[in-house]
């Protein structure tokens, strides 16, 4: 049984009380409803009860104006934000970052049911034209407006979500693909690899570019992997994590392992030829120059590293990926100049547009659409639909190029 503190007189002390023996001050510490830590001080016992008093009433204040609908959007986001004790860190910190950012100090500050459909819609329409944001950044926002708008209909504070609709109007304004990241053509990305392949000053990347054109991995779970994760006598890659790197609560960007999201996050792939060939010669190099040496969340032995041993950065693959094909580029429009020719330029991309890529050649040459979503790891097959569908109008051109050399209509 547990025994109850008592100050220097001693009185018993309630949850969240205490004395300090430096100088006797009475501390009582507490959270509110949006997760936040408070510290209250007083000079006696009977002066921090007092105040103890004042925050309760301040906190049922706070759940009348709720009740009432007189809150700010600011009030309902950190309502929702605490109830959510399920989130990953990584994803409550990026909740937060997107709503601090873009929504608390504008919109936000707008009462809870004054807000109507029009007007998170002109907000909307306000971050793509004037802020200049792309439309998957606003879908991030969005995912988080929506359902703190939800929480609030369902405590019946307001009748109707007024986000309800906006993004899928917006969208189809604004042409449904319009931001999509798009596949590189077949031509550019043998371009690329074949000059990593070939450069003395890129082709450190080559096991890693060559990994992630063979198997689709989203960056995080591609710098994430172990050499554990390899199994090379059924030629087949694990997939049961992602290291991602965040800015966490105390502002400090750092590494984390992250489960997937969802449990089709979780797969196997089948280990190509050439991929396998990858995490060999990955290895035989590191051999000599020292294996990956970082420890993130217990979990160490990654296969892919920098030249301090440490896991990749995304940031730092994305402008190498930058380097690489500008570097490109800029002797493909000489060289093709030389040879009196079309040049064959590489477009920016990075490397989530490899993962699209991977799915656009898989497409390509697959029809069994649960097969390329249980590969690419898509919760939703509609996702996987709609690239198929992409690579199917790419395919369904060249069918009728390849048709109209071979057919005698004139």
């Amino acid at each position: 049984m547990s025994k109850s503190r008592k100050d220097a007189k001693g009185r018993v002390l309630r949850k969240g009380e205490s004395q300090r023996k430096s100088d006797g001050r009475y501390i009582y510490q507490y959270t509110d409803p949006s997760g936040k830590r408070h510290i209250v001080y007083a000079k006696d016992l009977l002066e921090l009860r007092e105040k103890e008093k004042e925050q309760v009433r301040d906190q049922l204040d706070g759940l009348k104006s709720y009740c009432s609908g007189k809150v700010t959007l600011n009030y309902v986001f950190d309502r929702y934000i605490a109830t959510k004790y399920d989130l990953k860190e990584h994803t409550r910190v990026n909740y937060k970052y997107m709503y601090d950012r873009f929504v608390r100090n504008t919109f936000g500050k707008r009462i809870i049911n004054e807000i109507k459909y029009s007007d998170v819609r002109f907000f909307y329409y306000s971050l793509l034209k004037e802020a200049g944001l792309q439309p998957n950044t606003l879908d991030s926002i969005h995912t988080v407006l929506h359902p703190t708008f939800q929480m609030a209909v369902r405590d019946d504070i307001i009748r109707n979500n007024p986000s309800s609709g906006v993004m899928a109007e917006i969208k189809k304004k604004d042409g449904k693909n319009k931001g999509i990241r798009h596949a590189l053509t077949l031509e550019q990305q043998r371009a690329f690899l074949n000059y990593v392949a070939n450069s003395p000053v890129y082709c450190h990347w080559l096991p890693l570019f060559t990994v992630l054109f063979g198997t689709g991995c989203r960056i995080g779970e591609a710098i994430g992997l172990r050499w554990e994760d390899l199994d090379y006598e059924n030629k087949i890659i694990r997939v049961n994590h992602a290291a991602i790197y965040r800015v966490m609560e105390n502002r400090k960007s750092e590494f984390h392992i992250s489960t997937p999201k969802t449990q089709a996050g979780v797969r196997i792939i089948p280990m190509m030829d050439v991929v396998e060939q990858a995490f060999r010669d990955e290895y035989k190099a590191q051999k000599e120059s020292g294996f990956n040496v970082q420890v993130v969340d217990g979990m160490s032995g990654f296969i892919f590293c920098n030249k301090e041993g440490m896991i990749h950065k995304p940031s730092v693959i994305n402008l190498a990926i930058k380097r690489i094909y500008e570097a490109y580029n800029a002797e493909e429009v000489i060289k093709a100049k030389r040879e009196k020719r079309p040049p064959v330029l590489i477009p920016h991309f990075s490397c989530h547009h490899i993962r699209h890529t991977f799915c656009t050649r898989f497409c390509e040459n697959e029809t069994n659409l649960k097969v390329i979503q249980s590969i690419m790891g898509h919760a939703n097959i509609e996702t996987t639909m709609d690239i198929y569908a992409e690579a199917t109008e790419l395919k369904k051109k060249e069918a009728m190029k390849a048709l109209e050399k071979s057919s005698d209509i004139f």
